[in-house]
């Protein structure tokens, strides 16, 4: 009898995780994972059990969660790569539509899909490929500039959404368009430009029957299946050019044999960089790869050092321009512009070569994209465990200590909890908000090579970071301010809790330290210190206030603990002649009365304090410090009543 078929008395004794992590391996429904607790509850079992059981069943459903979206984004990226490579062997215009159309609507999982394109000669847009669509009217439909929410993104150039399409009011309603989408039973309508440089080609929709609202990922990747549409229109229309000019020079049996060795050469661009995709290769190695086929160096270039007047018009035109003697390819991804590939010393570039190194950008786009999910996927991860740090959600050590060694993170050696925040405020949300991303992504690196973790919270972000050898909170909450400053362009103010030792053991402990973190920012902020970094223990007796735990023993060792050992080793009385000097104003005359010794007695007496605390023990600052300390050690040593 298998195991799964052993009656539950009769098993052997199982850690909470067991059963969930058989429904992991067999990819069970995530209703399925209710059954466990629920047998449970059924069989009388301890409440122990039950809530041990309720705690793994979350984490799985999370694990779970989390492998469909790499599986999900992994699916993306294949139909991506899939498709782009039907792209580079473009042989059938329509073909090729219907494959990035019928991706489009697997993956989107909506119930329509569709593309229409531009007819320059009336001067609309008409139905060229659907998929899912059953009314013969709604697929014969042609949209003016304007009209309807697909006229809209033709005339605008930008994606537009609408959950509900005839409560719209966005965009202009004509009785034909509305009656094709009645026919189709449409409700929420996604639609995207077809893009070839400035001008508007087209544009890919997505539609459902229902109501609906479209993810801001499911709209990237829309128009990332537009993108490759719009170029196949491109090829295609470029392939067409050249066999016109073919037939009108009559010269096709020739000029095809010239090409012939461009198109092998194309090919085997292609087919090198899908084998750099598939082995986990980066920009570089396409970089390299490039540069071997069109025999001159391609580099990948930030967007700081690409030529700034030629980047922007690859970006504007959507192909490679020249530069000089150069070529500039811009990277793009949902319109953000991520760098260039840059052919050096080629003055004069083949078109098919030119359109190589453009699918050579595509492709190094897609790597990008790729790499910025896996490191925004790891962020994630950070936050969420410092999440539950901060929460306390979590209180298994075992547990709390397996999920920071999956990060490369020690919750055993000493952390200081960081509070940071940007000192300037934007002109408005939208720039605020980008300003937080950007101390946000910086304050992920750091934890990251930092071997930390990191979250935003409260407008800022919090950092968990390990205590250097010799280091103390201080000096690591002024490196940190230094280097997220130098990261984002902005002054970052960050204030440090004081060391803290098992965290694995006590992540309660956390909380309190951040919130000691935000004291220490805000009295950073409020002294006019922004950008600056500290701990409690740089503010004196004002780190009292600060402190989570009201270090009391530790502030009076710090300020008067050598004269306090002093006394003890040697039986002096130098802390009672303390005491007396300031009760006396700090009068020696006064004070040599009080205690009724000798006036040189008290002189002596204080030049050995001063010995002990420093030349500087009688300024205001430090005497305010060494009365309250004093004030504080006589309080903690009177006995108890």
């Amino acid at each position: 009898m298998s195991r799964d078929h052993v009656p539950s008395a009769e098993r052997p004794a199982d850690n909470a995780e067991t059963p969930f992590l058989r429904l992991l391996a067999r990819g069970a429904p995530a209703e399925a994972y209710e059954q466990p607790v629920l047998l449970a509850r059924a069989e009388g079992r301890p409440a122990a059990r039950v809530a041990a059981l309720e705690e793994a069943k979350l984490l799985a459903l999370r694990v779970r969660s989390e492998m469909e979206g790499r599986r999900r984004r992994e699916a993306e990226l294949s139909a991506l790569f899939e498709t782009a490579h039907d792209l580079a062997g473009l042989r059938d215009l329509d073909a090729v539509l219907r494959a990035i159309v019928q991706r489009a609507r697997s993956l989107l999982g909506t119930d329509v899909a569709y593309l229409s394109l531009h007819d320059e000669a009336e001067g609309d847009t008409y139905m060229r490929v659907t998929e899912g669509s059953v009314a013969a009217r709604f697929q014969q439909l042609r949209l003016g500039m304007g009209e309807g929410l697909g006229g809209l993104v033709a005339q605008t150039a930008r994606p537009y959404v609408t959950d509900d399409y005839f409560k719209d009011d966005r965009f202009q309603h004509t009785r034909a368009i509305d009656a094709g989408v009645r026919d189709e039973g449409l409700v929420a309508i996604l639609g995207v430009p077809l893009m070839i440089g400035r001008h508007v080609i087209g544009v890919l929709f997505a539609a459902d029957r229902r109501a609906r609202i479209f993810e801001r990922e499911q709209i990237a990747l829309l128009g990332s299946f537009a993108a490759l549409a719009a170029a196949a229109i491109d090829t295609a229309n470029r392939l067409l050019e050249t066999r016109s000019a073919l037939d009108r020079l009559g010269r096709a049996n020739e000029i095809i044999r010239d090409r012939s060795g461009v198109i092998e050469r194309a090919s085997e661009v292609h087919d090198r960089l899908a084998e750099l995709v598939l082995r986990g290769g980066g920009v570089h190695d396409v970089a390299a790869a490039v540069s071997e086929v069109l025999d001159g160096p391609v580099e990948f270039t930030g967007t700081d050092t690409a030529p700034g007047a030629a980047l922007q018009a690859s970006r504007a035109e959507g192909h490679a321009v020249r530069h000089g003697r150069d070529w500039v390819a811009a990277v793009t991804a949902g319109g953000e512009l991520l760098g260039a590939l840059v052919l050096g010393g080629h003055p004069g570039l083949d078109p098919v070569d030119q359109r190589t190194l453009e699918r050579a950008a595509m492709v190094t786009s897609l790597l990008l994209l790729a790499r910025r999910s896996a490191a925004e996927a790891e962020q994630r991860v950070r936050g969420e465990l410092l999440d539950d740090l901060l929460d306390a959600r979590d209180r298994d050590p075992r547990l709390l200590r397996e999920r920071a060694s999956r990060l490369h993170a020690d919750l055993d050696a000493v952390h200081v909890v960081l509070a940071a925040r940007l000192d300037t405020t934007a002109a408005d949300a939208d720039r605020e908000a980008d300003a937080r991303r950007r101390l946000w992504s910086a304050a992920s690196h750091l934890a990251a090579t930092g071997h930390g973790l990191a979250a935003a919270r409260d407008g800022g972000t919090v950092l968990l970071l390990p205590l250097g050898p010799d280091e103390t909170a201080t000096d690591l909450a002024r490196r940190t301010a230094g280097q997220l400053g130098t990261a984002v362009h902005e002054a970052v103010t960050v204030g440090a809790s004081a060391p803290l030792e098992a965290l694995a053991a006590h992540p309660e402990a956390v909380a309190a330290a951040y919130e000691e973190g935000q004291r220490c920012l805000e009295a950073l902020r409020l002294l006019g210190r922004a950008g600056d970094g500290a701990a409690a223990e740089d503010f004196g007796f004002l780190g009292l206030l600060l402190a989570g735990d009201r270090d009391i023993s530790g502030f009076v060792g710090r300020t008067i603990g050598r004269v306090v050992a002093y006394d003890q080793q040697r039986g002096t009385d130098l802390l009672r002649t303390l005491d007396a000097y300031f009760a006396c104003g700090m009068s020696p005359a006064r004070t040599k009365e009080d205690l009724h010794v000798h006036v040189n007695t008290v002189a002596q007496r204080l030049e050995r304090v001063g010995r002990l605390l420093g030349e500087d023990w009688q300024s205001p600052a430090r005497v305010l410090e060494i009365q309250l300390a004093l004030r504080l050690h006589r309080l903690s040593t009177v006995a108890p009543h």
